[in-house]
């Protein structure tokens, strides 16, 4: 008996009404349909990340939410969503759209973006943002942190063992050496004289501290608004977000004022790390997928 014909499938939707689709409503065939467009309606690199970052707002906030599966099975997380985002999603997915002029560049894209040298593994994911992700990009954003925050800034001694941590998070045995770095950031309340000579499309590290410990907490977007006014766009729960730094920094500090009271220790806000987009953008080849070895 032959089997049952399929469903025919539906319809494209009209560029104009796909425009209309926030980025985390769209499948992936949409999606693609609408990095091509943005490839060819907004030429200017930084206003085209700016526009597909807005184009995501209201997106849910999920943390812990990619890994390597199915290429490896230490978790069961998948290599991408578009339906909901963590702040480092939310800015990888930005930008690889903003850079690609397909699905298949995107995806391609986004593995060059998240991962060392593009090589797909949980080793080699950039884990630690001031030392992995930030320098892995330096093709695409370069730190300004030091010249913003001026000669006399603040900066913390950050100490990365990275052998440590893929053994106690994934379960994955690595050689890699502990790592020492300096790292220079903003105060907090120097925040609006620093983001004043920021742009469309330069990246926010959020800078937290805790029992004397410093970290990059947080991470999203710079985008200037109507009135020229520079923006934070980020994730954080409940979604994606655009707001003032101002109303971030009092957002912020409203949640250590509440967990002092409730007396919890909680990491407070220290200031912030700026990477600046490079003007001249060449995207280095990812390098060659090595082959799995026997366990």
């Amino acid at each position: 008996m032959a089997a049952p014909a399929a469903a025919p499938a539906p319809a494209p939707l009209a560029l104009e009404s796909l425009l209309q689709k926030p980025i985390y409503q769209m499948t992936p065939a949409e999606a693609g349909r609408y990095i091509q467009h943005m490839h060819q309606a907004e030429p200017d690199l930084r206003k085209r990340i700016a526009a597909i970052g807005r184009q995501n707002i209201g997106q849910p906030y999920k943390l812990n939410l990619l890994g390597e599966f199915p290429y490896q099975l230490h978790d069961s997380l998948p290599m991408f969503s578009l339906t909901e985002s963590d702040c480092v999603v939310f800015a990888e997915h930005t930008y690889a759209m903003a850079l690609s002029r397909s699905w298949e560049e995107f995806f391609w894209m986004l593995q060059r973006i998240r991962y060392k040298d593009g090589v797909v593994g949980v080793a080699s994911r950039n884990h630690y943002t001031e030392v992995d992700w930030n320098i892995n990009n330096n093709w695409l954003l370069t730190d300004v942190s030091a010249v913003l925050g001026g000669a006399t800034g603040p900066s913390y001694a950050l100490t990365v063992d990275r052998a440590r941590f893929l053994k106690t998070r994934h379960q994955t045995d690595s050689t890699l050496p502990v790592q020492i770095s300096r790292e220079f950031f903003v105060p907090a309340d120097q925040v609006n004289l620093a983001v004043a000579q920021l742009r469309d499309g330069d990246l926010v590290n959020v800078i937290s501290t805790r029992k004397g410990e410093f970290w990059a907490s947080h991470v999203g977007l710079v985008v200037v608004g109507a009135d020229g006014r520079r923006n934070f766009l980020n994730s954080a729960e409940p979604q994606v977000r655009e707001e003032s730094f101002d109303a971030f920094v009092a957002r912020t500090r409203a949640r250590e004022q509440r967990n002092a009271g409730a007396g919890r220790t909680g990491q407070q806000l220290a200031g912030f790390k700026f990477l600046r987009l490079n003007d001249n953008i060449v995207v280095p080849p990812a390098l060659p997928q090595p082959r799995p070895g026997a366990l």
